[in-house]
């Protein structure tokens, strides 16, 4: 892993994040983030989670394990239980019509304490819009951010 991959920023929904967190208490630490097609990190050692409006924060973190794209009922079948989704209706609602879509398997997952709000983010690394689709930043800028 390259120094500035140390970490990468998930961006997702508030309704998914607050059920990423109910998961996280019931269900133990093995957990899946849904991409639509083939995008995420492929070589990272922290995941943050940023809710997007109107929280506009970093309000998590966990522990990367892999990046797996394939077909979205293959991905279902195997991981499925580990997502945010309650069946494969919604699941499938979420993906559209994309045949392939990339899991990022993660443990470990941490709700943040203080969030780390968009202010402190930009003043770490000068983006004025957070990317939606993520981006990875160096464990030096994650120093500066907490």
């Amino acid at each position: 892993m390259r120094e500035e991959h140390y970490a990468y920023i998930l961006v997702e929904d508030e309704k998914w994040w607050k059920r990423r967190c109910a998961r996280n208490k019931t269900k133990g630490s093995g957990h899946s983030f849904v991409r639509r097609g083939k995008v995420g990190p492929k070589d990272t050692s922290r995941l943050l989670f940023y809710v997007k409006l109107p929280v506009k924060q970093i309000k998590g973190v966990g522990e990367f394990v892999e990046r797996i794209t394939g077909s979205r009922d293959e991905l279902w079948r195997s991981y499925g239980v580990e997502t945010v989704f309650g069946d494969k209706d919604e699941y499938e609602k979420f993906v559209g019509e994309r045949d392939s879509v990339t899991i990022i398997r993660f443990r470990n997952m941490e709700e943040l304490d203080k969030p780390i709000g968009f202010e402190v983010f930009h003043a770490a690394t000068g983006i004025k819009k957070m990317p939606n689709g993520g981006m990875y930043i160096s464990r030096e800028t994650l120093n500066q951010m907490v």
